[in-house]
């Protein structure tokens, strides 16, 4: 199995710019589909992007696209997230998953493998 760790998490003013990472170990990442989901205080945990293991299928959710780009580096087995033009509402930790699935999905409850979070706060 493989496990994940994020980092890269902050506090930032709105409109500013994070990068985080998630450092795979165990297997390679090239085996999973990898996604990015977050959960803000008195929220449930809620999809953010995903991308397949071919890196050919990308998904975000309506309220990061065009801000965020999930992206992976398989030699390095890490996956990141690019975030831009952050809001106050993209508080939240944020979270890496990897599903070993056949199709890529946004459903949380379909990822089997989960890092410990990184907390991202923005200030207004």
């Amino acid at each position: 199995q493989v496990q994940l760790e994020e980092s890269g998490g902050g506090l930032v003013q709105a409109g500013g710019s994070l990068r985080l990472s998630c450092a795979a170990s165990g297997r390679t990442i090239s085996n999973y589909h990898m996604g990015w989901f977050r959960r803000a205080p008195g929220k449930e945990r809620e999809f953010v992007a995903a991308n397949s293991r071919s890196g050919d299928t990308t998904y975000y959710a309506d309220t990061v696209k065009g801000r965020f780009t999930i992206s992976r580096d398989n030699a390095k087995n890490t996956v990141y997230l690019q975030m831009n033009n952050l809001k106050p509402e993209d508080t939240a930790a944020y979270y890496c998953a990897a599903d070993g699935g056949r199709i890529l999905q946004i459903g949380r409850y379909m990822y089997d493998y989960w890092g410990q979070g990184t907390q991202v706060t923005v200030s207004s």
